[in-house]
């Protein structure tokens, strides 16, 4: 494998953490996308309980409290991404009921039916997204929803070149329809499903890593392993301007039956 091939999860974990805290989002997405999907939500009082599995720094986890009733629980891998996650939430005056936590998706600490919602943008594929949507369905009430984006091709034909980068990265991308028929067979009523715009990418995602590449090069110089990273987040974006008519983010919307 190329060095402009590498998957993000070959990098040293503490890079990674330094080089994503420094910009809002750690994946595609937006304030606007986010509302979205919380339009198709319509079970939430001031008394639920929602779960952002995969939280990141909070970006979307702070558009979602600022618009919606109840709990969050932020849960990341990473303590220093929680540590701004908690730090954002006091910024908003929100420490109230949003509220970071260092854990794994792998290993969820709620009690069984204790969810209204379960919440993760951009962070599914972590742990794989017919994995997550089966494994995360008992933390749900009946009538709980699932709301997740996940990275997934438009269209069954593809180049090569961007086949072979996302085979390697993430195998378990698909098509939608496809990740739509897992989660019916999860046990969920798909209740919405839409293809996050553009500027998702773009503006929200890798505009801002521009400066941030800028200063941690100079602060990382002559480190070998923080220029392939920089690299390999360049790389990923140029290929998406190429190619980014065959694939995207997919936010998918489930009711547990």
């Amino acid at each position: 494998m190329s060095e402009e091939n590498k998957s993000i999860h070959e990098f040293d974990f503490k890079l990674i953490c330094e080089y994503f805290s420094s910009v809002e989002r750690q994946g595609p997405g937006s304030p606007e996308v986010t509302l979205k999907a919380l339009s198709f939500i319509d079970n939430l009082t001031g008394e639920s309980h929602i779960a952002d599995i995969g939280c990141g720094t909070g970006g979307q986890t702070m558009v979602l409290a600022e618009h919606a009733p109840g709990h969050i629980t932020g849960i990341d891998l990473f303590a220093d991404f929680i540590d701004i996650f908690n730090a954002n939430s006091r910024k908003r005056n929100l420490q109230d009921r949003v509220r970071g936590i260092v854990g794994s998706m792998e290993h969820l600490t709620f009690q069984k039916e204790e969810l209204d919602l379960i919440w993760s943008e951009g962070a599914i594929y972590n742990i794989g997204f017919e994995r997550g949507i089966s494994e995360w369905r008992k933390f749900l009430k009946p009538g709980g929803y699932l709301a997740v984006s996940e990275a997934s091709w438009f269209t069954r034909r593809r180049p090569v070149e961007i086949e072979r980068y996302w085979q390697d990265a993430y195998p378990e991308i698909d098509i939608i329809s496809h990740k739509v028929g897992q989660m019916e067979k999860a046990g969920y009523i798909p209740t919405a499903t839409f293809v996050e715009p553009e500027n998702c990418w773009t503006e929200h995602f890798y505009a801002p890593q521009v400066s941030a590449q800028e200063k941690f090069l100079k602060k990382h110089a002559g480190n070998k392993t923080a220029e392939e990273l920089v690299e390999n987040e360049r790389h990923e974006a140029r290929l998406y301007e190429i190619y980014k008519e065959f694939y995207g983010y997919v936010f998918y919307i489930g009711k547990k039956i």
